[in-house]
């Protein structure tokens, strides 16, 4: 059992896919944890949330990222890249939820210092099940840094 507070715990989704937003919402909505999902489509939008530039100005920092790979403008890679070399970005933990299974972004992915590699299932039930045994390990057992204003 967690001692864990009773804030929601403010997730960044980095997913440009309408079908894999809906079906994490609804994991997410299904799960035992309180938690605020944000969701940003392209990895542009995610460096602009995570530095709070634009319509961003005033987002929350993130206690988790879920982040894609195969993303529109910037591809998740070079978005791990750019966080993790950051000194006030590289603490929040991110895991790479992607479709992708090849070995080299994978390979490539840990180089960038990502802390978990998810591959997507594709059938929807398999889909919500993994996002659910992502937030039981990642919410009840991991302590996250505390939220940083």
């Amino acid at each position: 059992m967690n001692n864990r507070d009773t804030r929601p715990i403010d997730i960044l989704l980095v997913e440009d896919n309408p079908g894999d937003v809906r079906l994490t919402e609804e994991a997410f909505n299904e799960g035992k944890i309180n938690n605020e999902l944000h969701v940003v489509t392209d990895g542009v939008e995610a460096l602009d949330f995570l530095y709070r530039r634009g319509e961003y100005e005033s987002a929350i920092r993130p206690q988790l990222i879920l982040l894609d790979l195969n993303l529109p403008k910037i591809d998740g890679l070079e978005v791990l890249e750019q966080l993790k070399s950051d000194a006030k970005l590289k603490h929040i933990p991110i895991v790479v939820l992607t479709s992708s299974a090849a070995e080299a972004d994978i390979v490539k992915s840990y180089e960038l210092h990502t802390n978990a590699y998810l591959t997507k299932p594709i059938n929807p039930d398999e889909f919500i099940s993994l996002v659910q045994t992502f937030e039981q390990f990642w919410f009840e057992f991991v302590q996250l840094p505390r939220q940083e204003d």
